[in-house]
């Protein structure tokens, strides 16, 4: 059952992100669940760099919400603020 919650969770929270900030973003459901998942794994990692989660602490909505949205921004700077959508080029 754990699973599922995870599975549930990271979607909300993907998606809250993806509304929070939009564009054009890569992926579906699965992406979106992953990026919530990674999200809420980020910013688990910052609250307790910064003191604010004990060890094995799970981190907050808000904050999984704030960390997916940082992801995302990072995604969209390495890739341009593009998702690549259209045709493969291949050079000649």
């Amino acid at each position: 059952m754990g699973f599922i919650w995870m599975i549930v969770v990271g979607l909300i929270i993907g998606a809250l992100a993806k509304f929070i900030m939009p564009g054009r973003d890569p992926g579906g459901m699965i992406i979106t669940i992953l990026l919530g998942i990674a999200g809420s794994v980020v910013a688990g990692f910052i609250g307790r760099a910064l003191g604010w989660y004990m060890e094995g602490q799970p981190a907050g909505f808000l904050a999984s919400i704030i960390g997916a949205i940082v992801l995302l921004a990072l995604y969209r700077a390495l890739t341009g603020g593009h998702a690549g959508s259209g045709p493969v080029q291949r050079p000649l």
